[in-house]
């Protein structure tokens, strides 16, 4: 089941490629987007931050987190059509967002730009053509976190996974019950290539039934500066699992590493795993819980990323609670509260860090 046909639209189909499929392009471009800000506060806060943390990394302070406006013409998967997504999103979510190679200033970026084509196969299926920079296939969260069962994002989003791709792919709805799509990219998170050498990634999506869709994706390629000899690989799954009509369970595994890049020259390795459940308290509430591991066996996935010191390993977990609040038009308001554990010392002052940290905020946010 795919994260923002729930959140959005509540639809029972639970093809990942659905929002394709459904798409009308008769109405021409489309204007969407969003606003978002918020504030957090942190028991062990670093200088004004808080460690780890992406969207949410201000201790004690009104954050301007995001203004996204989109610009789409979907395409009609039943006919040969053409169309085009470009994302814009300025504030101060867009300053880790951003991909090496491309530069709108410290406050913008552009998740997305990408061309569609689409050639329909007979029987409801199609297969696309995309170019351009898109979304990674990866992770149950989402760039767009409104999109997300909670405002703040997971470890294994920050650290495991990749937020952008840059370059070609290939979507195709196979049945009503298998889809695939594949990615043939610069590197991770990069817009000019860092080396000579191109990344895969690929993903398989199996809907069973219309309570269950589940995932599979692995991804191979050089992604260090300037060589092609050591390579990222891994693989992930995402299960999606509505066991009520007021309940929906995801689920996410994560396994990874890197040649040549470990002490001694040897391969990185780490792991993750996710869990979130949303339950649907009536059509104006819905609460969010969150459980999430990573066990960044080497070091190398959060030494001295967003504000964690270097370290030899390190696992991380967290456990996040988040009210989604829709009584006004068009708005989404979300007190959360976060706990999080370290294997290191990690959170707070240097002399008077802890291994554990508590965070408590609220976002809200003016879809349109």
């Amino acid at each position: 089941m795919n994260v923002r046909m729930l959140l959005i639209s509540g639809a029972s189909a639970l093809t990942p490629l659905a929002l394709a499929a459904q798409a009308d392009s008769g109405s021409g471009v489309k204007l969407s987007g969003y606003v978002t800000t918020s504030y957090v506060y942190a028991s062990q806060p670093t200088d004004g931050t808080i460690v780890g943390r992406l969207y949410d990394r201000f201790h004690d302070t009104f954050v301007a987190n995001a203004a996204r406006i989109t610009l789409e013409r979907p395409v009609a998967a039943d006919k040969v059509d053409a169309g085009f997504r470009v994302d814009a999103v300025f504030g101060q979510n867009a300053t880790v967002l951003q991909s090496a190679g491309f530069n709108l200033g410290d406050q913008g970026d552009l998740p997305q730009a990408f061309v569609t084509l689409n050639l329909p196969t007979g029987g409801g299926n199609y297969v696309q053509f995309k170019a351009g920079k898109m979304w990674t296939l990866l992770d149950v969260e989402l760039i767009d976190e409104v999109l997300n069962p909670n405002f703040s994002l997971g470890y294994q989003f920050a650290y495991l996974t990749n937020f952008t791709n840059t370059g070609f792919g290939v979507d195709a709805k196979l049945s009503a019950k298998v889809d695939a799509q594949l990615r043939l990219i610069n590197g991770w998170d990069v817009v000019q290539d860092n080396n000579t050498g191109k990344s895969f990634m690929g993903r398989v999506g199996i809907t069973p039934s219309d309570k269950a869709a589940l995932s599979f994706l692995v991804h191979y390629g050089p992604e260090q500066a300037g060589s092609t000899t050591n390579k990222r690989y891994g693989g992930e799954f995402v299960g999606t699992f509505k066991p009520a009509s007021t309940t929906t369970i995801y689920a996410q595994l994560d396994a990874g590493g890197e040649q040549g890049i470990a002490a001694g020259g040897d391969d990185a390795k780490w792991l993750g795993a996710g869990l979130w459940g949303v339950f649907d308290l009536d059509k104006k509430f819905s609460l969010a819980l969150r459980g999430d591991y990573i066990d960044d066996q080497d070091g190398v996935r959060t030494s001295g990323v967003l504000g964690f010191p270097a370290a030899p390993s390190r696992t991380l977990g967290s456990v996040t609670a988040t009210l989604n609040v829709r009584t006004w038009p068009h708005a989404l308001v979300r007190p959360e509260l976060r706990y999080e554990h370290s294997s290191q010392d990690d959170f707070g002052t240097p002399g008077d860090a802890s291994n554990t940290q508590l965070t408590i905020g609220m976002a809200l946010s003016y879809i349109f």
